[in-house]
């Protein structure tokens, strides 16, 4: 055990060090994550050690099971691919736009309308997809109206990593917890739309609170102009948006269609894509825009997960889990309190990808623990930058675009909003269980 568990803590100190320092190393005209590279580094060595062999690990990682990783991969790269190519048919970029032309010159109003859309948008598509796309807008215009982008841009990243937690498929978090422990798309909702209700109304209201000199100020007009270099490829937003809306329809009843939820978002991924294809060659004689939208899918994920998944196999086989959960869990409703603030906290650790994968192990079958991990894997998100890996990309496009936001700062704002969150998702997980 002694062997495994030092291993084990040296890629997580390893793989925190790379995300504060440098997330990406440069490979020509390339970037590849550090922090994927490191954590591969500590999975290989768990393996030439014996500390859990190649055989097992295999058998792990293919075995036809709720936990199989690779059904969770594919299943949120395919759900990730399908929120892209909205994206790149203009979708978002429009919707962006038509926000801040409506706003008027109330920035109460502007914040309000912002939060609520990015709220509806990453339910049903991807938390990190939305912030992404919503990032750049919202620090154009407020370079443009001459006012601080902060308040908008946290409330945008709180929204999106509150109101993730939704539907199953709002974040690969939700996935991995959800579907290893056999809990299906409708059984999810049933349950965690109170939490993410709550949580979401808690941290709007903290934000408005922490923010409300600001938004009382009048915006300038200045910042009013819409965006003339945006694009809507008509033909490919309306085959994306029924292609997204028959995904999440199929995935509502795929216990009654008995299909599983994977291969729901694959082949209408693989759907998308061949149209996207065909369409490509015949308007432009091209394969340019489904290459584009391909190279944008989270594929550092694939070695970032399994190599955590092996990593916890190893630490569950000798019993570091185990004793780890008979530690923690009282088998009560308190457990989901519990779980939700420890796995907020230890996302910020580990990030909330590997805190999920080691959480589940812990939660061993406790319904009400892996529901509180839902929960502090989503909130969790935008207490520190190192909470989630979108958390890492925000920070180095606020960077990009000239916004200055020290981490003193972002723990600041991020504990405002997260620990009202927090307790009233907690509140209402108890409620729903």
């Amino acid at each position: 055990m002694i062997l495994t568990v030092s291993i084990a803590a040296v890629t997580v100190i390893g793989m925190i060090v790379s995300v504060l320092k440098k997330p990406y190393i440069k490979c020509g005209k390339s970037k590849i994550g550090l922090y994927w590279l490191i954590t591969f580094a500590g999975a290989a060595l768990i393996l030439i050690t014996g500390c859990l062999s190649v055989s097992d690990a295999w058998d792990k990682i293919t075995a036809d099971s709720a936990v199989n990783p690779i059904k969770i991969l594919i299943l949120f790269i395919s759900m990730t691919l399908l929120s892209i190519f909205l994206g790149d048919a203009g979708f978002f970029d429009y919707i962006a736009d038509r926000i801040f032309l409506k706003s008027g010159k109330s920035r109460l109003k502007l914040f309000i309308v912002l939060y609520i859309a990015v709220s509806i948008l990453t339910i049903f598509t991807s938390n990190d997809i939305i912030i992404l796309t919503f990032t750049p807008p919202i620090c154009i215009f407020a370079k443009r109206a001459r006012i601080s982008a902060v308040p908008y841009l946290f409330g945008e990243f709180v929204a999106a990593n509150t109101w993730s937690m939704t539907l199953i498929v709002g974040n690969p978090t939700n996935i991995y917890l959800a579907t290893a422990a056999g809990i299906g798309f409708t059984e999810y909702f049933s349950v965690m739309w109170f939490p993410a209700l709550a949580g979401g109304l808690a941290g709007l209201a903290a934000l408005l609170l922490l923010f409300r000199k600001n938004l009382t100020r009048p915006l300038s007009r200045d910042g009013h102009e819409g965006h003339a270099s945006i694009k809507i490829d008509k033909f490919m937003l309306i085959t994306a948006l029924i292609h997204l809306s028959l995904c999440i329809i199929l995935l509502a009843v795929s216990d009654f269609i008995n299909i599983e939820m994977y291969l729901i978002c694959l082949i209408l991924a693989a759907s998308l894509l061949l149209i996207s294809i065909v369409y490509g060659l015949v308007k432009d004689k091209s394969l340019h825009r489904a290459a584009y939208s391909l190279k944008k899918a989270p594929y550092e994920l694939i070695p970032f997960v399994l190599s955590m998944f092996v990593i916890v196999s190893a630490l569950t086989q000798c019993g570091f889990t185990q004793t780890v959960g008979n530690a923690l869990l009282t088998g009560n409703k308190t457990d989901g309190v519990t779980f939700s603030f420890l796995s907020a906290a230890a996302a910020n650790l580990l990030n909330n990808i590997p805190m999920s994968v080691f959480f589940e192990s812990i939660c061993s079958g406790n319904i009400f623990a892996l529901y509180g991990s839902v929960i502090g894997s989503n909130i969790g998100a935008f207490i520190t930058p190192v909470g989630a890996l979108a958390g890492i990309m925000w920070s180095k496009i606020l960077s990009r675009y000239g916004v200055r936001m020290r981490f003193s700062a972002f723990v600041f704002y991020g504990l405002c909003a997260a620990l009202p969150a927090l307790a009233a998702s907690s509140c209402a997980l108890l409620v729903m269980l």
